[in-house]
C-alpha cells in the first residue's frame, strides 16, 4: 500500500471512531467498540472497517447492525470531514483477531499452569532433565 492510502486508511479509522463515540445515537452501539482497522481498495473508492466489540455474539452482531444501520450517516458525514474526490463506500466487519489472539494467550497460560516446572519435580528430576534424562 502506498503512504497515501496508509494515510487516509488511519484518518479513516480516526474520523469514523469519533463519529461513533459522538454522533450517533444507537443503543445497540452501547458496548465497547473499537476501529482496528480499515482497509481501502486501489482506487480508494471502497474500503472495509474492521469492528471490534467486547461482549458475547449476540451484542457483537447486535453493534454490527447498528453500525450498518448507520452506514450513509456516517459516509455522509466522512464526506464532508475528510477531503477526498469520492468518499468511499464502507463495509463493516467483524474483526476477530483480538479473540483470537485472547484465545491464544488463553491456551499458552493453561499449557504453563499445566506443565510443573523442574523444582516442583524434585531435585533429581530437574538435574535428569539437565543431562538429557540419563
Amino acid at each position: 500500500m502506498s503512504r497515501r492510502t496508509d494515510r487516509i486508511n488511519e484518518q479513516l479509522r480516526e474520523e469514523i471512531s469519533m463519529l461513533l463515540t459522538r454522533q450517533i445515537k444507537d443503543p445497540r452501539l452501547n458496548a465497547v467498540i473499537s476501529i482496528t482497522r480499515v482497509v481501502s481498495s486501489g482506487d480508494l473508492r471502497s474500503a472495509r472497517v474492521y469492528i471490534s466489540v467486547m461482549g458475547n455474539q449476540a451484542i457483537k452482531q447486535a453493534a454490527l447492525a447498528g453500525i450498518q444501520s448507520a452506514a450513509s450517516f456516517l459516509r455522509r458525514e466522512l464526506r464532508d470531514r475528510i477531503n477526498m474526490k469520492h468518499t468511499p463506500f464502507l463495509s463493516y466487519e467483524l474483526d476477530s483477531s483480538l479473540d483470537e489472539a485472547d484465545q491464544l494467550l488463553r491456551l499458552m497460560n493453561q499449557v504453563k499452569l499445566d506443565e510443573p516446572a523442574p523444582e516442583a519435580l524434585g531435585p533429581e528430576a530437574a538435574n535428569s532433565e539437565i543431562s538429557g534424562g540419563a
